[in-house]
């Protein structure tokens, strides 16, 4: 299930992360590869335990908490500090997989990769190319969004970034694990989530369907969540 997240972050906070990050000291993006990934990946990223990484991660972690369609498509269990990167010069990232385990160097945090993230943080006509394209059942799914919006996706999804041959292309990734395993169940109860909002939309929270399909809702996570 591919989910956009419009506008989770607004443009004052994108500047804001943007004044953190752009003065920061950028290395080779395959410090957080795989040996298949590093074939593939050319870009660069800020360094994971960075005063900048942390201070614009932070920012980006309080506008999750705080999108109720975020956590209703993602059902999030825990999340991996954001990271940032950027591509530029015709730099781009094959064709891959996301590591199925993600372990914060040097702690014992670590998640299993049921869903992947990438907020933008370039203005989409400032840069050529850039894309991020998914393939899902489908078929491949070419993404670019404004600053600010967020695309949510399988992490099981093969995936990669087109070549950036104008301007510079700036970005949050990160993974997360989600109460709910499996993709089709998350997707099932996110559909069935906003059919029940659109439903009280109409009649009040208190209507008796409201409140028997809200039942149906938990019942069913009950059912598929691991916590």
């Amino acid at each position: 299930m591919l989910i956009a997240i419009p506008d989770l972050i607004d443009a004052a906070t994108v500047a804001r992360i943007r004044a953190i990050i752009d003065g920061a000291a950028w290395v080779d993006g395959n410090v957080t590869s795989g040996p298949q990934s590093a074939l593939a990946k050319r870009n660069e990223q800020l360094p994971e335990e960075s005063a900048a990484a942390r201070e614009a991660g932070a920012l980006v972690l309080d506008a999750l908490s705080a999108s109720p369609l975020f956590v209703a498509a993602a059902l999030p269990l825990k999340v991996f500090p954001p990271l940032f990167n950027r591509y530029a010069g015709g730099q781009a990232f094959g064709l891959h997989v996301d590591n199925a385990i993600r372990i914060r160097r040097g702690t014992d945090f670590r998640i299993r990769s049921d869903l992947s993230a990438t907020l933008f943080l370039d203005d989409p006509a400032s840069y050529d190319g850039g894309e991020l394209i998914i393939e899902d059942q489908f078929g491949p799914q070419s993404v670019k969004l404004p600053a600010g919006h967020m695309i949510l996706y399988p992490a099981s999804s093969l995936h990669r970034v087109t070549p950036v041959t104008r301007g510079v292309r700036t970005a949050s990734f990160f993974w997360l694990q989600s109460m709910v395993r499996d993709d089709a169940a998350r997707r099932t109860l996110f559909e069935l989530d906003q059919a029940v909002q659109e439903v009280a939309a109409t009649h009040g929270q208190g209507d008796a369907t409201v409140v028997k399909l809200t039942g149906v809702y938990h019942n069913l996570l009950r059912r598929w969540a691991d916590a």
